[in-house]
C-alpha cells in the first residue's frame, strides 16, 4: 500500500533456478530479507510471486503467479501461496514456451477485482517459511 515505505532490503528481483528430480519439486533457498515501515496499517504488505520454467530448449516461459498476504503476527510463519496462469489458446500452449504474461503483474496484487475477466488454470502451490520481525506493533493494536 501507498502508506508502506522500503527502508532496506531489495523489494524485487530474481533468485535462482533449480531442476527438479524427485516429484516434480523445486527447492527454493533464496532469502528475502525486507525492513518496512509504515504510517498506517492500509495496504498490509503481500509477496508476488512469479514462478518461471526452463524448457528443454533453454527458453523460459511462465509457469504462474502467486499472491500471499505477509504475516502480521511476529515469529516464524509457513505460508501456502496458490499460483495461475493465464490460459493461452491451444495454439500459444502447443507452440509456445507457457502461458501468456500479464502486461502489468502488479495488478495481480492491487486489482485483483480485474482477475474475474481472465480466463486462468491452476499453476501449482508454493510453500514459504517466513521469519516476521515487528517493532511498535502493539502501538497499532497489532
Amino acid at each position: 500500500g501507498a502508506a508502506w515505505t522500503l527502508l532496506a532490503g531489495v523489494g524485487a528481483g530474481q533468485t535462482q533456478l533449480d531442476d527438479p528430480q524427485v516429484d516434480d519439486v523445486a527447492h527454493w533457498g533464496h532469502p528475502l530479507d525486507m525492513h518496512l515501515a509504515t504510517r498506517g496499517l492500509q495496504g498490509w504488505p503481500k509477496l508476488l510471486l512469479e514462478v518461471w520454467h526452463v524448457d528443454p530448449w533453454g527458453r523460459a516461459g511462465l509457469a504462474g503467479y502467486g499472491v500471499c498476504h505477509v504475516p502480521s503476527a511476529p515469529g516464524c510463519h509457513r505460508v501456502t501461496c496458490v499460483t495461475w496462469r493465464p490460459r493461452g489458446t491451444r495454439g500459444q500452449r502447443l507452440l509456445g514456451t507457457g502461458a501468456p504474461q500479464l502486461r502489468d503483474p502488479q495488478g495481480a496484487v492491487t486489482g485483483a477485482g480485474d482477475r474475474y475477466r481472465l480466463r486462468t488454470e491452476s499453476a501449482g502451490t508454493v510453500w514459504l517459511q517466513l521469519g516476521v520481525v515487528t517493532r511498535n506493533m502493539a502501538r497499532y493494536g497489532v
